[in-house]
């Protein structure tokens, strides 16, 4: 029996559809991709190219300014002031590196007392020394110290008075003899010299006059 021109039309239709569901079982499946990942891909894509940074991150102009400014400055420097300017007030101390000299030598010398001050029974003729030093070069200047004393007593931890005697010491011992009298000794033989009275008032008054020579004895009754 010859079928329809109505029938043949949804034969047709049907082996056209099983075709493409054969078609999508043979295709891999795709894999859906989450909505953040999606919106960070666009806006990777859409994000504009970095510019390219000199040394230490600063664009390439950057060095380029600083070393015009370096050399103008430089440049000022090198002239006169102007009578006037702020820069025509600043004064140099002549003596700038005499004060350099000192407080690079004074650091040393409180530097080597810190280190000697740890053996005090051994090293005390040695600290006596520097500290002699500091005396005879004035170095406690270099600090605005107005006396060796004030300085010995602010920046020296043995103390004042001992600090005087350990310079004492060093100016009058030799460092064997000193060594091997002690400190002790030495600071109890400086004690009793300090305490020493010195010669009296009567020395220096003169010689009373001559008297007038004796009268001989009157005789007795008369």
């Amino acid at each position: 029996m010859a079928l329809t021109g109505t029938e043949t039309d949804m034969a047709k239709t049907k082996k056209a559809g099983a075709s493409k569901a054969a078609s999508k079982a043979q295709a891999p499946a795709k894999t859906a991709l989450p909505k953040q990942a999606k919106a960070g891909a666009g806006k990777e894509d859409a994000a504009p190219l970095k510019r390219k940074l000199g040394l230490r991150g600063a664009a390439p102009w950057a060095a380029r300014h600083a070393a015009k400014h370096a050399a103008e400055a430089r440049a000022r420097a090198a002239e006169p002031p102007l009578p006037g300017s702020a820069r025509a007030t600043i004064r140099t101390p002549i003596d700038a590196e005499d004060i350099k000299q000192k407080v690079r030598e004074l650091h040393s010398a409180l530097t080597q007392i810190k280190t000697l001050r740890k053996n005090l029974s051994k090293s005390f003729y040695d600290i006596g020394t520097v500290l002699k030093t500091i005396q005879a070069r004035r170095l406690y200047e270099a600090k605005r110290f107005p006396s060796f004393e004030s300085f010995v007593e602010r920046e020296i931890d043995l103390g004042k008075t001992t600090s005087l005697r350990l310079v004492r010491v060093a100016g009058l011992f030799q460092k064997e003899g000193a060594l091997e009298v002690g400190m002790d000794r030495l600071f109890a033989g400086l004690a009793a010299i300090d305490s020493t009275a010195e010669p009296s008032d009567m020395a220096r008054i003169p010689a009373p006059p001559m008297s007038a020579p004796t009268l001989p004895l009157r005789p007795p009754g008369r």
